[in-house]
């Protein structure tokens, strides 16, 4: 279906913010859910962007980095013109697995953006740790000010917040305090560490993957990652898995 551009700001270079007036996806869209868009130009493939944010029932918004042509056709695009969009596709975050303790929401880079509807749904119960490069990387703090209790920010330089990781700090808050559970999304050697804290301290965890997607709704087979042994299509299965099932060096 094409649905209107509302909205657009480019927050950091080559990182576009999108609204788009949606209703249809709105409606049924759980944190950790993806859209599939079609970008134009001369790119023929769609793009999984992850839902970044839902408002009014009406309103979705979607945050992505220009890596190519077609991210690069859709950032060229205005307020008021059509996008195709797919979604809300995907499996997303289940709230049920946290225990009593603290949840924990971590990101790295822009692995934070899917986390921001999963805060919202916590209702300022949660404790981001947001990793960064480096203090012009850094987005969407602001909204996380919001919609969490606590907020946490590394970054690699040490320009803003922590220096270091944010596995730093989840280091020190599970030798500080129980931790109920952990939602993660950002690079994949980011979610691994945090995955093998989880594991050893019998933390419950849920990653969410990427990988390259070709039809969204798993038919090509091409978006797999290792869970469990077995090829699991990330658009279908996932994007979000139980972090004890996935095998990050496959």
């Amino acid at each position: 279906m094409e649905f209107t551009l509302v909205y657009k700001k480019e927050i950091i270079k080559n990182v576009f913010d999108f609204v788009i007036d949606a209703p249809e996806i709105a409606e049924k869209a759980k944190p950790g859910q993806f859209i599939h868009v079609l970008c134009g130009g001369r790119s023929y493939l769609r793009r999984p962007i992850s839902i970044c944010d839902v408002m009014d029932k009406k309103l979705v918004r979607f945050i992505f980095e220009v890596r190519g042509e077609g991210t690069k056709s859709l950032s060229n695009l205005n307020k008021g013109d059509k996008i195709d969009v797919l979604g809300p596709l995907g499996n997303g975050f289940s709230k049920d697995i946290a225990e009593d303790g603290e949840i924990l929401l971590i990101g790295g880079g822009i692995g934070v953006f899917p986390l921001l509807n999963l805060a919202k749904e916590f209702n300022k119960t949660t404790t981001a740790i947001l990793g960064f490069r480096t203090e012009s990387a850094i987005t969407i703090t602001s909204d996380f000010v919001k919609t969490t209790k606590n907020l946490f920010i590394t970054t690699e330089d040490g320009s803003v917040g922590c220096k270091g990781f944010v596995t730093d700090v989840l280091n020190r808050m599970v030798s500080e305090k129980k931790i109920g559970a952990i939602f993660t999304c950002g690079p994949k050697p980011m979610m691994k560490a945090v995955a093998e804290i989880a594991n050893a301290n019998n933390i419950p965890c849920e990653v969410s993957m990427e990988e390259r997607m070709g039809c969204g709704v798993g038919a090509c087979v091409t978006c797999t990652c290792n869970v469990n042994g077995k090829k699991a299509r990330v658009c279908k299965d996932g994007p979000v898995f139980n972090a004890k099932d996935v095998n990050f060096d496959d």
